[in-house]
């Protein structure tokens, strides 16, 4: 680096620390008070409130036991996926509607992330149409990857490949799809050229499901199961943690009700299920809660889906909300053995919201798959604002669903498309067959929530079409009558409550836009989709650069009222001056 890129380099280094210490931050529990889980003083908020309840449940069938997530822990896969620069390790260029946010904090050393594990998954790769004109996958409507990803170019880092999920990075961005009318979601569809690769198309596939007006939202059994272990005595887990459920607690109504459970060592009842408008009984259990001891999550689990069931509503909202850096050490710790007990637990018909905190010892791999067995979402807190977004601005997205086991399947037109590959959702593959499948259990959606997929796709007679053997026993027929259209949609999902599925379709026909013809939206997503392929160090990457995405991304902002897209363009900025 030049000695003038040094100098100034080091000036911004000084500056941000100068304004990190002017911002204050929650106090850090003493060693004297991180010695115990919680107190019996603390514990006594009211009698009546803390004691534990014997509940009889229902014991479900066990599903068929699935193996171990194999998880990519940070320490081994930095060497291959990052780039770090000394001199910028710090919380990065501050976005439009972060700049007051107390919430973020000094960044560690790069020696703290290395207990961080990850879930790598291979990238999907060009599928032949011919071969196999249908793609079959569920709906995906997590959106933890990218505010994790950003904790980590605010810090000065790239982030691990396993880290990256290119569908969590679109899908945290709402998009202006059509409100549905008569049915509960539409369908959307854009064609474009690929900025990557100008000889290819992408495919833009949009989901919007309904919305519902406040007022209208059922009643909410919220449960929040708060991880107080050792593992969450730093500012940014329970202190940030504690504000963000206070933020929730200020919208509940008398009419629902919301009980705590805490573990560490052990589970403990903080909490009995209370009526939302007792705003003083609420305030007080969250506020006395302090943190130390081991992790025992699986325990804190069963506690809080009994808790669930005992204040069932029907027709509610019934939803556990998970708080943790998923450092479970006690109890049920692998990964295929917490599935397990998730997926029976999902039976009962109790939804779970899965919000992940800190660094240095944060375990995606874990909240990802709790989330996903457990008819949930999952979402990474890295500030208030963050928190703000997801449980109040997205509220009814969030912990409110619509449907139930979303899936979509893409049929291509062999005489359009040669072949295609889906950007993401490489961990919500299903088989074709699973499409009819009413049993396989898929993605759930939430009120207004918007979801979006991209393909990249081969135009057919191209010669970049992946080769295949000519069939033995098959012989591959075309229809007589040639078809404009370039793919049919199709959605599944099942209304809540409902054990049989419905169906919706939309096709797209062909055409020849150019990339400034077509909408914000496409992108602004294709932006995005473009940035995770570069994180991922993707093989379909090699003509992609930031000064290209940056543009394309500022072409695609529109009218950003709350800055989000404005905030992505700066971390596309930083990640260049990362990797120079």
């Amino acid at each position: 680096m030049q000695p003038a890129k040094i100098k100034k380099y080091s000036a911004i280094f000084l500056a941000s620390l100068l304004t990190l210490n002017s911002c204050s931050s929650p106090p850090i529990p003493s060693e004297k008070e991180d010695k115990s889980v919680m107190s019996d003083s603390t514990m006594a908020i009211e009698e009546s409130m803390i004691l534990p309840v014997s509940i009889d449940t229902p014991n479900p069938s066990k599903p068929k036991y699935e193996p171990p997530v194999k998880t990519m822990m940070l320490q081994e896969t930095q060497a291959a996926s990052q780039t770090t620069v000394s001199s910028i390790k710090r919380a990065g260029p501050v976005a439009a509607g972060y700049a007051n946010d107390q919430s973020i904090f000094p960044p560690p050393s790069q020696s703290h992330f290395n207990r961080e594990s990850y879930n790598h998954t291979p990238e999907n790769s060009f599928i032949t149409t011919l071969n196999d004109p249908l793609s079959t996958f569920s709906i995906d409507v997590d959106t933890a990857s990218y505010s994790n990803i950003r904790r980590f170019i605010q810090s000065g880092h790239l982030p691990p490949v396993g880290a990256v999920r290119i569908e969590e990075m679109i899908n945290y961005f709402s998009y202006n799809y059509p409100e549905p009318q008569s049915e509960p979601f539409t369908i959307s569809t854009e064609l474009g050229p690929c900025p990557w690769q100008p000889e290819n198309k992408l495919v833009r596939i949009g989901i919007k499901a309904k919305d519902l007006d406040e007022k209208q939202l059922p009643p909410s059994n919220l449960v929040f199961l708060i991880d107080i272990s050792g593992s969450m005595n730093h500012a940014n887990k329970l202190p940030l943690l504690k504000k963000s459920i206070l933020m929730l607690t200020e919208k509940l109504s008398k009419n629902d009700r919301i009980a705590i459970v805490v573990y560490a060592g052990s589970d403990r009842i903080v909490l009995r299920p209370t009526p939302g408008n007792k705003k003083d009984v609420i305030r007080k259990a969250i506020q006395r809660l302090t943190s130390g001891g081991s992790t025992h999550a699986s325990s804190g689990i069963q506690t809080a889906y009994d808790m669930a069931l005992q204040s069932f509503m029907p027709g509610g909202n019934n939803r556990i909300i998970l708080a943790s850096d998923g450092d479970f050490n006690v109890g049920i710790t692998s990964r295929g053995e917490l599935e397990q007990l998730i997926a029976e637990k999902k039976e009962s018909g109790v939804y779970l919201t899965v919000l992940g905190f800190g660094m240095g010892n944060f375990h995606d791999d874990t909240m990802e798959v709790l989330a996903d067995k457990g008819n949930g979402n999952y979402a990474y807190i890295d500030s208030l604002l963050e928190a703000k977004k997801v449980l109040i601005k997205e509220r009814a997205s969030t912990l409110f669903a619509l449907a139930n086991d979303v899936k979509l399947q893409v049929e291509f037109n062999p005489a359009k498309v040669g072949g295609y590959r889906l950007l993401g959702y490489e961990n919500r593959a299903l088989a074709d067959e699973d499409f009819n499948n009413d049993k396989k259990d898929a993605g759930e959606i939430g009120i207004g929530h918007t979801v979006t997929a991209l393909y990249e796709i081969i135009p057919a007679g191209s010669k970049s079409i992946p080769l295949v053997d000519p069939l033995k026993y098959q012989e591959v027929v075309h229809k007589s009558q040639p078809s404009e259209e370039i793919l049919t949609v199709k959605l599944r999902y099942k209304p809540l409550g409902g054990k049989e599925s419905l169906l919706l379709s939309h096709s797209l026909d062909d055409n020849r836009n150019v990339l400034e013809k077509t909408s914000l939206d496409f992108r602004f997503a294709t932006a995005v989709a473009g940035y995770g392929l570069l994180l991922r160090q993707s093989e379909y990457a090699a003509k992609i650069n930031y000064p290209e995405l940056i543009t394309l991304a500022r072409s695609g902002r529109g009218g950003d009222h709350d800055g989000y897209r404005a905030e992505f363009i700066r971390l596309l900025e930083m990640s260049e001056i990362i990797t120079q």
